[in-house]
């Protein structure tokens, strides 16, 4: 039944009807009187977090869907395939299907969503990471909400030749957007708001991050003067930055050592270039030894070239570990609420930095962790669905009008 003008109405009180979790009443409650029912989204992102090269936004979209299972609401998420993971299977509650690898699970989304999904969603989240699924495009039954975490911009030239990285920053990123300018955007700092209202996108939101690992009230370091670099090893990342800096300190601090925890394509070349006494390269860890880590760490070095937020940062403090990260976009939103310290992008500022306060922070350590900029998950999950919530009672998808499916679980077909 399409809902078109003044039929927008029912599909208000549709949703006012379904008593949920009091945090989601409380919140709705504020905006529209009643209460709000169970609502049918599909998710597309191309890696989910069972994917090898999962980050910060495969990490944001399963915190936040798997809430809200939790809050009633039936939510898939279309993905990539991953060698070894079933097509299709339910992981936290969260039906995921996979079909197509990094460039073709973008046509694979809209076969899938033309033959199957048609109709049977009440909102639909594109999760952009550098190329989009295109949905203003081909959903126009389903009102459409965009989650970016960041633009590509100076990544382009770091991770690509130059004749693509030109054709992507000057050609298909600013084309890409162009399709979104009028989409609810959802982004997770004030440094990718501003840049994404720079590239003519006009309905921008900005949501919070969240952090899973609690405060650490017994914090214990390491004896040794111990710096750690934290997050996948690509050039875009600068690891190489970390390990100048770290020669050049070794000069006057030579107990010092350097920990290299992660993985990608820039860890191998690293490791055969690095023949530093003092540096340890730990590769892919688990949450439990990233937080030992982190805890035993008298500083976090952080030197991306852009970051949407850089949630490092937040589990560094919890663990009661300050970051000293590059004045870029992202890490100035994320870094300064977390008591760390911004320098100026290059490996002699950052050995400067450390020559200055590594001797401090091991003097003086801290005896607990603390807050930063990050808050709860479940607080995020309400507040990211309340902003797609307001774009869904608006009545606004791509074409003005949508539909609503039967009720009841939505079918997973095999998909191929």
């Amino acid at each position: 039944m399409a809902l078109i003008g003044g039929e927008v109405r029912r599909i208000r009180s549709w949703y006012l009807g379904w008593s949920g979790p009091a945090i989601t009443e409380i919140k709705v409650r504020r905006r529209w009187p009643g209460k709000v029912r169970w609502m049918r989204i599909l998710v597309l992102n191309w890696k989910d977090v069972t994917h090898p090269d999962a980050g910060g936004a495969e990490v944001y979209i399963h915190e936040v869907t798997r809430r809200w299972v939790g809050l009633g609401h039936q939510v898939s998420l279309f993905t990539a395939a991953v060698p070894g993971r079933p097509r299709h299977e339910c992981v936290d509650g969260v039906e995921v299907m996979r079909a197509g690898g990094r460039l073709s699970v973008y046509r694979e989304a809209r076969t899938y969503y033309r033959r199957h999904a048609a109709g049977k969603f009440d909102l639909v989240i594109d999760g952009v990471n550098t190329r989009p699924f295109g949905c203003p495009d081909w959903v126009d039954d389903a009102p459409v909400v965009a989650l970016i975490h960041q633009l590509c911009r100076e990544i382009w030239f770091y991770e690509l030749p130059l004749p693509v990285a030109l054709l992507g920053r000057l050609v298909l990123e600013p084309m890409w957007l162009r399709r979104y300018r009028d989409v609810r955007t959802l982004t997770i700092s004030r440094s990718s708001l501003r840049t994404l209202i720079e590239a003519g996108l006009r309905d921008v939101r900005l949501v919070p991050v969240g952090r899973g690992c609690a405060v650490n009230d017994n914090v214990v370091k390491e004896r040794t003067p111990t710096i750690m670099v934290l997050g996948r090893m690509t050039r875009s990342k600068r690891p190489e930055h970390a390990l100048a800096a770290f020669r050049m300190l070794r000069r006057e601090l030579p107990d010092v050592q350097l920990w290299m925890v992660g993985d990608g394509p820039s860890r191998g070349g690293l490791q055969r270039r690095s023949r530093s006494p003092g540096v340890t390269f730990f590769g892919r860890v688990t949450d439990a030894e990233r937080d030992a880590l982190l805890t035993r760490a008298h500083v976090l070095v952080v030197t991306s070239v852009r970051e949407g937020w850089a949630l490092t940062v937040d589990e560094a403090a919890a663990m009661g570990t300050p970051t000293i990260g590059y004045d870029r976009p992202g890490l100035r939103d994320s870094v300064p609420p977390a008591a760390g310290l911004l320098i100026r992008p290059s490996p002699g500022a950052l050995a400067q930095a450390l020559r200055v306060n590594l001797p401090r922070w091991v003097a003086q350590p801290a005896g607990r962790g603390w807050n930063g900029g990050a808050t709860s998950w479940d607080d995020v999950a309400v507040k990211v669905l309340d902003q797609a919530m307001a774009e869904l009672l608006s009545g606004s998808g791509p074409s003005g009008r949508f539909e609503i499916g039967t009720s009841g679980p939505v079918a997973s077909p095999d998909v191929k």
